[in-house]
């Protein structure tokens, strides 16, 4: 099974895209609950700790695709063909950009294992749900750069 998994590139891309799919929405569902002012952070904690899981998962996923078969397969067509600036800007702002998620995951991870108490004491309710938003945010950003990429990697 891990064989067919791991040779199989539409699956590795599948599995990349729902890892970064469930890791978005879950940063989403932790959006809402910040919003809503709950005041148990359980909920909170288990959400942020699989975005943070998913996140990282993506990140193993599709690196194996980009080391297996992005790099020597799918980059030297795209760049040959009609748009190589889908791999020049779309997929190298890609690999920077995610960079960033998954320390602003862990980091929202660490804010949901503050008490409400202490996320209203210390005023950083606001923030809270700022960097939610924006690691979602970032992600589906992400999501459409692979969407170009997978674009132009057809269309060469």
């Amino acid at each position: 099974m891990m064989q067919f998994i791991l040779s199989n590139k539409p699956v590795l891309v599948g599995l990349h895209l729902g890892f970064a799919i469930l890791g978005i929405d879950l940063l989403l569902w932790l959006a809402g609950e910040v919003a809503a002012n709950v005041r148990s952070n359980v909920r909170m904690k288990w959400v942020s700790l699989g975005a943070v899981l998913s996140f990282i998962l993506s990140w193993l996923v599709g690196g194996y695709y980009y080391v297996k078969y992005y790099g020597p397969i799918v980059k030297p067509i795209i760049k040959a063909g009609s748009a190589p600036w889908a791999h020049a800007i779309a997929m190298e702002a890609k690999e920077h950009i995610f960079l960033f998620i998954v320390p602003m995951a862990v980091t929202l991870f660490l804010l949901s294992q503050l008490k409400s108490e202490e996320v209203r004491e210390f005023n950083l309710r606001s923030s809270f749900l700022q960097l939610s938003a924006l690691a979602a945010g970032l992600g589906l950003l992400l999501g459409l750069m692979g969407f170009v990429i997978s674009a132009a990697a057809r269309w060469s």
